[in-house]
């Protein structure tokens, strides 16, 4: 695998975003995601240009779910960034109305990261939040995982428009992001999940109109070797998710055929890499043999997790 191209910018004043809240990819504009990935390259090559830039801020983190990347990278963004991050786990709006939490929480923090299960859920907190609300994963989207996903990509290749990214396996939450934020970046992308696996329909016409406008396709096909031809990185994801732990088994039998193996990755071009947004499960939707290898790219996507999150974290709050 060739060396991760270092980016030389001139330094990037942060612009606040046009909308409030991160509820998904979309509320970034095209332009925005741009500035971002730029921003997010300079904070990764100068990481005490913006030490201050937070001081006095805090933010609240409202987990649901387990989490090791997502979690850490808020925390260590917010610190290096000169504030501080107050967790809280467990269930969000069993105890009390989301509408409630919503306006405590912004009388308290600056800001409120939330990994749900639901995408109503982060809707609702931003609908009555007075401050920025950020979706670091829901059942729809995880736009975050996204723009490090495309920053490890431009880092690898120099850049986005015209390459082709290939996800293989369910047609989940972050196949969303990647259709939408791709699309809207000029990358070819190819999704290929079992039948009835299939991303979101509205989801997918979305990232089509977004591809026509920038000179990129979209393909969803049920054929993983198709998907993959040609393509500079493949990407895969856990086939049960968090919550469908009852249909692991099921899933297991399903989707054998769309595991990243040898043979599956050979198939991508000779420069490909692999992606995984992780954790993964070795030996069911990809190989120990693929994700250790040279070509793999993984541990630059958890990397660029702080990156990216650190970008738009001034682009809401600075």
């Amino acid at each position: 695998m060739a060396a991760a191209r270092q980016f030389k910018l001139a330094p990037v004043s942060p612009r606040k975003v046009a909308a409030r809240n991160l509820r998904s990819d979309l509320d970034l504009t095209q332009d925005e995601l741009v500035e971002l990935l730029d921003l997010a390259d300079e904070l990764k090559g100068n990481p005490g240009e913006y030490s201050r830039s937070l001081s006095g801020v805090n933010i609240s983190l409202l987990f649901e779910k387990p989490s090791l990347r997502t979690r850490m990278t808020f925390e260590v963004a917010m610190k290096q960034l000169g504030g501080d991050s107050v967790l809280s786990t467990g269930p969000i709006g069993d105890r009390e109305p989301l509408k409630d939490i919503a306006r405590n929480l912004d009388r308290w923090t600056q800001a409120i990261v939330a990994r749900t299960f639901a995408q109503k859920t982060i809707d609702e907190l931003a609908h009555w939040a007075g401050v920025p609300v950020v979706n670091a994963l829901s059942d729809m989207y995880h736009p975050c995982q996204a723009l490090a996903d495309f920053q490890t990509m431009r880092e690898q290749f120099g850049r986005l428009a015209g390459l082709k990214l290939a996800f293989v396996g369910d047609g989940n939450n972050v196949a969303h992001s990647l259709l939408l934020t791709g699309a809207r970046l000029g990358v070819n992308i190819a999704v290929a999940t079992p039948e009835g696996y299939e991303p979101n329909a509205a989801i997918v016409n979305r990232a089509e109109e977004f591809a026509a406008e920038n000179g990129c396709a979209i393909s969803i096909t049920n054929n993983a070797a198709e998907a993959v031809a040609g393509a500079h990185a493949v990407y895969t994801d856990v086939w049960a998710s968090m919550g469908q732990e009852s249909e692991a088994e099921e899933r297991r039998k399903l989707f054998a055929g769309v595991q990243v193996n040898e043979a599956l990755f050979a198939k991508a071009r000779h420069d490909a890499v692999f992606m995984h947004c992780l954790p993964a499960h070795r030996g069911e939707e990809v190989t120990d043999a693929v994700i250790e290898s040279s070509r793999s790219v993984v541990f630059d996507q958890a990397e660029n997790r702080l990156h990216a999150q650190k970008a738009l974290l001034l682009m809401l709050l600075a």
